[in-house]
């Protein structure tokens, strides 16, 4: 298993229901650079002024050696030292781009160190190097994400692709040389086993892999491995730094210390995991949403939890994809109209499933049950029109109502087979994050896909050139939410 790195009223809550879709395009570069700031008594010396220095010229430990902190030349000139000292400082402590401008969406809780503050501190006390290490993340994630980055960097634009492209296409049944790097992409994507990762034989357990992906990325899924499929499973050490580089941004954008009980969801791997005092008490599969309906980057807490929902479909939805198919359709799916709504009844068919985990955003992203369980047993699990469906919401939610102390309540509000709501005596934060980089068993970051795009704005804005990557097709597999 891997892991992560890492309002409105109720009727509008229900109306939007997850029918969503965001520009992926950036309209922001990096961060501004702040005016000079006041230092008081506080002045810059030769020794501090050397430590901003060296600070900055070590920035490449945080992915940041692609942009200029300019320090004014070798002497002392205070305004520029105060200007490149609060840039950096802000490029560590909250990150070197704003993700707001970034991204149409995004309202994770950010830091907001009191720069200033810190900086006529740091001079005050001569220790303007200190000040500036203790900025950034501190975590075992983020350090590791750092070393390989400069490892990488020590070898940099090798441009030697994983796999060289073969003379001709790749059959299953083969043997070749480039199988085994092959097999490593596969295995670090999550669609195929380690333990079928062995040797140099095109085997029929990786010809599985590979039309499984083919099938994802609106290849011909035919188990020949030719330049399309190399082209999703191809990185270089330059692609891996990139990617890296983009990681510790991201991580950078979070707050140091996050509510210790809480949900997060790994938009960009299709994972959530619940914390619980600090540590993750359970991980388990999501089906998010499918390029054109992008689940956004919120921070948003679940207050309720709602028994057997029912769904008020949004406008789009109802227009495009289920009043064309009938009143037949709508009797088959417990559904009616209802003061021009189409609303689902409770039920098994319910496209909230039995379910709902209730959150606070107007945007009305929320968690839920889904009727389609297959679609946990996919790799590629971007397929919802924006909401999170959760495998086993029941287990889940049962787990949210033991913790909360409500299982009572919620054991009686199922029963009622009509929508009921259980409200959490805690409110639980939830955070959908977006990462790319996650972990392997043994702690090595493994650089997976990116399945909306999203890293190509953020790496622009580091100062890293574009990718021409491969986009996840979308696959509309039901009308839920």
């Amino acid at each position: 298993m891997r892991i992560s790195l890492f309002g409105p009223s109720l009727l509008a809550l229900s109306l939007a229901a997850c029918n969503v879709s965001f520009s992926t395009e950036s309209n922001s570069s990096a961060a501004e650079p702040q005016a000079a700031a006041p230092t008081g008594e506080a002045r810059w010396t030769e020794e501090t002024a050397k430590q901003l220095r060296d600070a900055i010229a070590a920035r490449a430990a945080h992915g940041l050696d692609r942009m200029p902190f300019d320090t004014g030349g070798s002497g002392v000139d205070a305004a520029a030292l105060n200007r490149a000292a609060l840039a950096y400082a802000g490029a560590l402590a909250r990150g070197a781009t704003d993700p707001t401008k970034l991204h149409e969406v995004y309202t994770v809780p950010r830091p907001d160190p009191d720069l200033e503050q810190g900086l006529r501190g740091a001079l005050a006390a001569g220790d303007v190097r200190g000040w500036l290490e203790g900025l950034a993340p501190q975590d075992a994630s983020y350090k590791k994400l750092s070393a390989a980055y400069l490892a990488l960097r020590r070898e940099p634009d090798r441009g030697a692709p994983v796999v060289p492209p073969p003379p001709e296409p790749l059959k299953p049944g083969a043997t070749d040389p480039r199988v085994p790097l092959i097999a490593r992409q596969l295995v670090a994507s999550d669609y195929l086993a380690a333990e079928q990762a062995r040797g140099d034989r095109y085997t029929p357990a990786m010809a599985v892999a590979v039309k499984r992906l083919q099938a994802d990325y609106g290849i011909k899924p035919d188990g020949v491995i030719g330049a399309d499929a190399l082209a999703i499973l191809n990185l270089d050490d330059a692609d891996r730094a990139r990617a890296i580089a983009v990681a510790m941004e991201r991580l950078r954008w979070l707050e140091r210390t996050p509510a210790e009980t809480r949900i997060d969801v790994n938009i960009a791997a299709a994972r959530l995991s619940y914390w619980k005092d600090g540590q993750i008490a359970d991980s388990r599969k999501a089906v998010v949403g499918e390029p054109g309906n992008e689940t956004p980057q919120l921070g948003s807490p679940i207050f309720r939890l709602v028994a057997n929902p029912t769904w008020t479909v949004p406008k789009s939805i109802a227009a495009e994809e289920i009043a064309p198919k009938g009143a037949g359709y709508l009797r088959a799916n417990n559904m009616a109209w209802e003061d021009g709504w189409i609303v689902q009844q409770p039920g098994p068919k319910n496209s909230l499933g039995l379910v709902k985990f209730d959150m606070q955003n107007e945007h009305a992203i929320y968690l839920h049950d889904t009727p389609a369980k297959p679609l946990f047993n996919e790799v590629e699990r971007h397929r919802s029109h924006g909401c999170v469906r959760v495998e086993d919401a029941l287990g889940f939610a049962e787990m949210l109502a033991r913790d909360g102390g409500v299982t009572d309540q919620w054991h009686q509000a199922r029963a009622t087979a009509e929508e009921t709501f259980v409200k959490l005596p805690r409110q639980i934060p939830v955070r959908l994050l977006y990462h790319t980089v996650l972990f392997d068993e043994v702690g090595e970051p493994v650089v997976r896909n990116d399945p909306y795009g999203w890293n190509e704005p953020v790496a622009a804005a580091l100062g890293f050139q574009g990718r021409a990557g491969v986009a996840v097709q979308a696959r509309h597999v039901d009308v839920g939410p």
